[in-house]
């Protein structure tokens, strides 16, 4: 390269960073679009609109039905936003939150009246209700000409499948349609063809695939079991403040700066390009959370927090390669290409494992999970492309511009190799012990609390209280002088605040209170803020966190650990590696249980991203061992025992699981320092998991690979 072409290419990466960096934070347009403005926030962050259903009916419908109800609105509101989120209120109520949306009637008219579908002949008289159809799904279907069609599939209840046998033998003559009637309207009237006796049935009509999804989604959510009205509908304020986003961007800031700088004074020449690298990331991440219209949430700040640990992670194991080419009496030009080349591999690994985990979560998750799933792997995927391509590139240029003497990018120093598997009885001691110790007070919180951890109102429900105050308060001054005084009644951080937009009214969310604490809350906003005790109002809520969300959430991190290893098994050829990575992640896993279950940092919303964030992050460190462990096998003699080989790869590759950890852990700390409760209580398990997770691949995942080649030996292993 020459250098008035590196001039030009580091002007063209001056003039994208700008325009990027112009694009993220102002955007264009009156609408400023493209910018931090235009990403859509979730309910946690921003608020959205909540509506409040009455089951109708005088009978008090039973807690399945309600279930089952809460279920399928969860499934139908979900086409709206993946952060939606639906509960109970006292016992014949539904609430439904939604993110991002300013319009409640909107919402209200599309919705209808759920619960109100039924099928009629062509004299109109009811033939099928539409809690006997069980499912409703669009699909693909192969038409009379061998053409792909979009159709609507059902299928009937044993009992609505009787019913629909009868109605299609009589229609079926004369093709006669059967009207399906939604909230007093029709909303399609499909002609029989034939009899259908086996409660499965389709719904063709030239439909778009959309079209299809429409009236699928239509249908069940007519088809509940309960039948329900409006009762009231509000534009509600951010769950947890406009505090928490300001101190989020607070900490990004400041944690980036310390990153790169981080990476200046360790890496030299290097680190500059990574950090420049890391820039353009930062501001791509924003406008293609805009541009691809992805509701952001605290869980969705941990994924990104994640995949910018990622991006650093990439460029330490490239940059201690470079190194020891250098060390090893290469140039810098051949050091550079090198480095990248042997390092891709463990760079490939640790993404994909960490893709197949948020591919899964995103299959089989719910609501924020989906929401963390969607960030990650946005931020995976753009964190490889900067760190492989832009940051190689732009150490090229700088190359070329003239820095090419050894001291502007280091060289690796000869270490000796520190004997971690002799001490593995140790370390594996002390695992247990400290895991020993996590059940040992779960055991105990299931006895004083009834719970072995300290369980938030989204997964035990509580009570939601409405004060109507005499001004408008902000958001700041609620979080600032109301929300203290809520928290001092229920010894509890874990305090939502909603504000319904055009009123002084304000929505405080906590654990269940007894009359006790009711009574000291009313006194405490009377005495403080002349709140009238008449209109202060309070309902027991139940959780947000759905047992089906719960199933859904556990199953998601089983197939991921699953998939990643099978991943591992088959890159590696040997499934004591697959083992080993699978072992620490689980001992990771516990260990942070065990933390909550000592601290009783309460369990809320956020614990399910905080694990995740560990089953993706923890892994890497180990990943990136084993890759340098086949690697020494491939070179080193045939006499080297399997400690010696762990050994030398754990020592090789010890500052990398350091100096990773590390710039994450400082990203974390400072969101941690700057948050408010509710954010503390995410940030202060995750510290746990990442010191947890460098642990464990340095003193556990290593020593328990050798083990197993050591019983488990196989004829290729010679």
């Amino acid at each position: 390269m020459k250098k008035s072409k590196a001039l030009l290419y580091l002007f063209i990466f001056i003039f994208t960073l700008s325009l990027c960096a112009y694009t993220s934070f102002i955007g264009f347009g009156n609408t400023q679009s493209g910018s931090i403005y235009g990403i859509k926030l979730g309910l946690d962050l921003a608020g959205g609109v909540s509506i409040t259903y009455q089951v109708v009916g005088d009978e008090t419908p039973s807690s399945e039905d309600m279930a089952d109800t809460i279920y399928k609105m969860q499934k139908r509101i979900e086409n709206y936003s993946n952060e939606a989120i639906v509960y109970k209120e006292g016992s014949d109520r539904i609430n439904i939150e939604i993110p991002g949306v300013s319009d409640a009637n909107a919402i209200l008219e599309e919705l209808g009246k759920p619960g109100s579908l039924v099928f009629l002949n062509h004299n109109f008289e009811e033939v099928l209700r539409g809690t006997d159809v069980i499912h409703a799904v669009a699909t693909y279907q192969p038409d009379h000409m061998g053409n792909n069609e979009a159709v609507v599939a059902l299928t009937m209840s044993p009992l609505g499948a009787a019913k629909f046998a009868e109605a299609t033998r009589i229609a079926a003559p004369t093709r006669e349609v059967i009207y399906i009637v939604y909230d007093d309207e029709i909303v399609s009237f499909p002609a029989v063809q034939s009899e259908i006796t086996s409660g499965e049935a389709v719904i063709s009509g030239n439909f778009s695939f959309e079209e299809a999804e429409k009236l699928a989604s239509t249908i069940r959510i007519g088809g509940l079991k309960l039948e329900l009205e409006e009762l009231r509908s509000n534009v509600v304020g951010a769950q947890l403040g406009e505090e928490a986003i300001t101190s989020s961007l607070k900490a990004a800031a400041i944690g980036l700066a310390i990153m790169i700088a981080f990476m200046i004074a360790v890496y030299f020449l290097p680190g500059f390009a990574a950090g420049l690298a890391l820039l353009l990331y930062t501001t791509l991440i924003i406008v293609l959370l805009e541009a691809f219209d992805i509701t952001l949430t605290l869980p969705g700040i941990a994924g990104i927090i994640l995949s910018i640990g990622m991006a650093i992670d990439a460029n330490i194991i490239v940059f201690a390669r470079i190194r020891e080419e250098i060390a090893a009496g290469k140039t810098i030009s051949s050091s550079i290409k090198s480095g990248y080349k042997k390092a891709l591999s463990a760079i490939v690994d640790v993404n994909i494992t960490t893709l197949i985990a948020a591919a899964v979560l995103y299959m089989l998750g719910t609501g924020p999970i989906r929401g963390f799933a969607a960030t990650l792997a946005l931020g995976i995927i753009l964190s490889m492309f900067t760190a492989l391509f832009v940051t190689k590139w732009l150490m090229n240029i700088l190359y070329t511009l003239g820095f090419q003497s050894v001291k502007f990018y280091g060289t690796a120093k000869e270490r000796k190799t520190i004997n971690f598997v002799a001490k593995k009885a140790i370390f594996f001691v002390a695992s247990s012990i400290l895991i020993i110790v996590g059940f040992v007070f779960m055991y105990l919180n299931q006895s004083n609390i009834g719970a072995p951890f300290n369980l938030s109102l989204e997964y035990l429900g509580g009570t939601s209280t409405k004060v109507v105050f005499n001004e408008d308060f902000s958001l700041s001054e609620i979080d600032n002088n109301v929300v203290p005084l809520i928290e001092d009644i229920t010894g509890d951080a874990n305090v939502q605040t909603q504000k319904v937009a055009g009123t002084n009214d304000v929505i405080f969310k906590t654990r269940s209170l007894d009359n006790y604490e009711r009574e000291a809350f009313n006194q405490s906003m009377t005495e403080h803020f002349a709140a009238d005790p008449e209109l202060i109002t309070a309902e027991t809520i139940s959780s947000t966190i759905s047992n089906e969300m719960q199933r859904d959430a556990i199953l998601a991190v089983l197939f991921a650990s699953l998939g990643i290893t099978l991943y591992i098994w088959l890159r590696f050829k040997d499934i004591r590696f697959g083992a080993s990575v699978t072992f620490a992640l689980i001992h990771d896993v516990l260990v942070v249980l065990a933390f909550y279950a000592v601290s009783k940092v309460s369990v809320g919303s956020t614990f399910i991203a905080c694990m995740l964030t560990i089953v993706g992050y923890s892994i890497n460190a180990s990943i990136v061992i084993f890759d340098r462990v086949r690697e020494n096998m491939a070179e080193m003699k045939r006499k080297d025992s399997l400690d010696e080989i762990m050994n030398k790869s754990i020592t090789q590759t010890l500052s990398r699981s350091v100096f990773t950890s590390l710039t994450t852990f400082v990203m974390v700390a400072v969101l941690y320092f700057l948050g408010v409760s509710s954010i503390k209580e995410f940030a202060l398990p995750l510290m746990v998991g990442i010191i947890c997770g460098t642990y464990s691949s340095i003193c556990v995942a290593g020593a328990f690979w050798v083990i197993l080649r050591k019983k488990f030996a196989l004829k290729t292993d010679n």
